[in-house]
C-alpha cells in the first residue's frame, strides 16, 4: 500500500506535472530551431512572441466570454486560440517583411540578425505590458479536474490523491497532434520538402526552383502556431503573466540546444530532458521517500536538491554542460 502511495504521489508531483511543461517546452523549442533550421538565426524574441501570441488569445477569450459562448467542459481559449495563431503570424510576417528581409538581402552575418531579434524583443515586450499589464491575468475556464485528488481517494482507498488537471491533460493531447502534424508536414506535404531542402542547401534549392520567400512565410506561420500554442498551453496550466515567457528563453533555448539545435526531433526530446530534470531537482522528495523506507528511518529534511525558485538554473547547467561536451546536441543539429 506505501508503494502504491509513493507511486501516486510520484505521478501526482513529478512525472504529470514534468511531461506537461516538457510538452509546452518542447513545442516553443520546436519554434527556435525551425527558425535557427531555415532562416539560420537564433530568435531571442521567440519568448515575448509567445506572450504577445498569447495575450491576443486571451482578449478574445474574454470576448467570447462575455458574448455568452464557452466550450463547455474545455478552455474557451481553444476556441480562441485559432485567431491568436492568425493574428501572431500576421504580427511575425510583418516583422519579417520589416526587419529581418533587408538583412537577409544584404546577407548579414547572423549576429546581425541576433541582435536585430533583441530589437524585436523589446518591442514585443512593449506591445504587450501596454495592452494586457504585467500583472497576472487568468483565463482559464471549464472543468477544473479530469481526476480530482478527492475522487480518487474515494476510489482507491489510498491515503495519497491523484489530481491529473485538464489543462495537464489538454496540453499533453495538444502536443502529440501538434508534433504529429507538424512531421507529417515537413515530411510529406511538397512545402513540407521544400522548407527541409532549404534547411539543407540553400542555394541548391534556389537553383531547384524554390521560392525562397514562400519558404520563409511559411516558416514564420508554423512558428506563430507553436509560439501561440506553447503561451497558451502554459498559461492555461500556469497562469499568464508577459514576464515569465522572457524567463521561458532559457529552458526553450536549453530544450533546442541539448537535443540538436536545428533538429526537430532533438528539441522535442530536448524539451522533456530540461522539464524533467527541473522538476526532478527541485521537487522535495520527502513525502515519496517517507512512503518507501521504515518510519525509522524517515528523513527529516525535504530532500531537495535545489529550491523551486532555482528551477531556471538546472537548465542553465545542463545548457552549459552541452556546449561544453557536445555542442551539436544529443541528434546533432546545428553547431551553435
Amino acid at each position: 500500500m506505501d508503494f502504491l502511495n509513493a507511486l501516486v504521489a510520484l505521478l501526482n508531483f513529478v512525472i504529470i506535472p514534468a511531461t506537461a511543461y516538457g510538452s509546452q517546452l518542447a513545442l516553443g523549442a520546436l519554434g527556435v530551431t525551425l527558425i535557427y533550421g531555415i532562416l539560420r538565426f537564433s530568435n531571442f524574441a521567440h519568448g515575448d512572441g509567445m506572450a504577445l501570441g498569447t495575450m491576443f488569445v486571451i482578449l478574445t477569450t474574454w470576448g467570447l466570454q462575455a458574448a455568452g459562448i464557452s466550450f463547455g467542459p474545455l478552455p474557451t481559449a481553444l476556441l480562441a486560440l485559432p485567431i491568436g495563431i492568425a493574428l501572431t503570424a500576421l504580427l511575425f510576417i510583418a516583422t519579417d517583411r520589416a526587419v529581418y528581409r533587408f538583412y537577409r538581402r544584404q546577407k548579414a552575418a547572423p549576429v546581425i540578425f541576433v541582435i536585430a531579434s533583441l530589437g524585436v524583443m523589446f518591442v514585443y515586450n512593449a506591445l504587450t505590458r501596454f495592452i494586457i499589464g504585467p500583472d497576472d491575468q487568468r483565463f482559464a475556464d471549464g472543468e477544473r479536474f479530469i481526476i480530482s485528488a478527492r475522487d480518487f481517494r474515494e476510489a482507491t482507498g489510498l491515503a495519497e490523491g491523484l489530481a491529473f488537471r485538464t489543462s495537464q491533460g489538454i496540453t499533453i493531447v495538444t502536443a502529440i497532434i501538434v508534433v504529429a502534424a507538424l512531421f507529417w508536414f515537413l515530411n510529406k506535404t511538397r512545402t513540407g520538402k521544400s522548407m527541409r531542402a532549404f534547411s539543407d542547401n540553400e542555394d541548391l534549392a534556389l537553383l531547384s526552383g524554390i521560392n525562397p520567400e514562400r519558404v520563409v512565410m511559411v516558416t514564420w506561420i508554423i512558428v506563430a502556431a507553436l509560439a501561440v500554442t506553447a503561451g497558451t498551453l502554459y498559461g492555461l496550466d500556469k497562469s499568464y503573466r508577459p514576464f515569465t515567457y522572457f524567463q521561458l528563453l532559457l529552458p526553450i533555448f536549453a530544450s533546442a540546444i541539448v537535443g540538436g539545435l536545428g533538429n526537430p526531433l532533438g528539441a522535442i526530446a530536448g524539451g522533456f530532458i530540461i522539464a524533467y530534470s527541473e522538476v526532478m531537482v527541485t521537487y522535495a522528495w520527502k513525502k515519496i521517500v517517507t512512503y518507501l523506507v521504515p518510519e525509522t528511518m524517515a528523513p527529516e529534511g525535504l530532500v531537495q536538491l535545489l529550491g523551486t525558485e532555482y528551477k531556471f538554473a538546472v537548465s542553465f547547467v545542463i545548457l552549459i554542460i552541452v556546449l561544453l561536451v557536445r555542442p551539436t546536441g544529443i541528434f546533432r543539429g546545428k553547431a551553435v
